[in-house]
């Protein structure tokens, strides 16, 4: 009897104990695949070169713009200066073509006022000159009717003399009507040869008329193609504007090499984005680095969180802001509190570089696992002691 009563006890006390466990454990979720997260910096070359000089090493805290790494700056210095005076050639080149705007506007305007000018006066030129042949035609036909008149009269004269010359041997007429007939035909043929000379001269001033007429008109089609090429101003002027355009524009390319330079010299010294420690140095002094080589690698130890991979099973009562208590097996199993910060979108298997794929071949069910963020409450670790990658493990209460 005595012994049923022992071993009813012991039961009972077992039941209590298995009762006790198990209402505790429906308040909290637990699990030891956690660590500690936190911001890692990898520190890299924007620009190549050799480098001067190492400012740290290997586990030493660096504040937030402290130097790093210097590359020797002198080839950037020579670009710098270069581009200096890249812009400075283009501005003058840029104010250059500024200024012939308002010139080929002058010139615009005054030219194809001076070439119309010019078309009316040569044209006008071209009348005169065709008045003139008018005129020195009209002289050549008065000429011809004068030779041809003069030319009459020599012939009667000269018909005259003939006739009295056979009188005046036959002393029918006097000597002296006879000298007379002669000086009267000699006049006559003097006058024919004086028409002769008003023609040739009337044929002459039509020649000089005719010349000094081409001359008006090619003066005149020079005149048209002077205006023709004076009414393209507006064209050249908008070719003016375009150059000036074009030199503005590679002003402003000059600026942004000059920018990209100043960049580039800025770039050689590199410093710590923010305060941390430093970490995986691979750099030295005279060594030849490349633009986007890592140099070194920076941790925040002031701001760090735990990355809890719980099972999807123990999600179902967890939500943002429960607390939590995180042991650290670095630190003897000290703990720390925190809360639930956010719970991934996804599980860790979605994000491995060959995600598993159920709809080919056997397919087995595994519990998977979706991170959860827990971070620290303030002021716990004044000694930055808790290090990314340490082992954790966190217990978050649900209820």
């Amino acid at each position: 009897m005595r012994r049923s009563r022992i071993i009813a006890a012991v039961v009972a006390v077992l039941v209590i104990i298995a009762a006790i466990v198990w209402l505790m454990s429906r308040g909290h979720e637990s699990t030891d695949d956690a660590q500690i997260d936190g911001h890692i910096t990898q520190i890299s070359a924007r620009v190549g070169g050799p480098i001067v000089k190492v400012a740290v090493d290997n586990n030493d805290k660096v504040e937030a713009g402290a130097l790093l790494v210097q590359i020797d700056p002198r080839d950037y210095q020579v670009a710098l200066d270069r581009a200096r005076a890249e812009l400075a050639d283009a501005q003058a080149q840029a104010a250059a073509a500024r200024t012939g705007v308002p010139i080929a506007q002058i010139e615009t305007r005054s030219g194809v006022s001076t070439a119309s000018g010019g078309v009316q006066e040569a044209e006008a030129g071209v009348g005169g000159a065709d008045q003139q042949i008018q005129a020195a035609q009209a002289n050549l036909v008065a000429a011809q009717a004068r030779q041809r008149e003069r030319e009459a009269t020599a012939t009667k004269a000269a018909r005259d003399v003939e006739r009295l010359r056979g009188l005046v041997q036959k002393d029918e007429i006097s000597q002296q009507q006879f000298d007379a007939a002669v000086a009267a035909a000699d006049a006559a043929k003097a006058n024919v040869d004086a028409a002769k000379s008003d023609v040739v001269a009337a044929q002459a001033a039509i020649a000089v008329a005719q010349q000094k007429a081409a001359q008006a008109r090619a003066s005149a089609a020079q005149a048209r193609a002077g205006l023709a090429n004076a009414q393209t101003a507006p064209q050249q002027l908008q070719v003016t504007r375009a150059r000036a355009a074009a030199a503005e524009a590679r002003v402003q390319q000059a600026q942004a090499a000059l920018k990209q330079a100043e960049l580039n010299l800025q770039y050689t010294t590199v410093k710590a984005p923010s305060t941390g420690v430093v970490s995986r140095k691979s750099v030295e002094i005279g060594q030849v680095v490349q633009a986007g080589q890592p140099l070194l690698a920076l941790v925040d130890l002031q701001d760090v969180w735990v990355t809890a991979n719980f099972k999807e099973t123990q999600l179902n009562e967890m939500r943002p802001g429960q607390k939590a208590v995180v042991e650290v097996d670095a630190l003897g199993g000290k703990e720390f509190n925190g809360h639930i910060d956010s719970i991934s979108a996804a599980t860790g298997a979605k994000f491995s570089l060959l995600p598993p794929e159920n709809a080919t071949g056997n397919y087995v069910k595994v519990v998977q696992r979706v991170p959860v963020k827990i971070v620290f409450e303030p002021g716990q670790d004044p000694n930055h002691l808790l290090r990314p990658g340490m082992s954790v493990t966190p217990t978050v209460y649900v209820r």
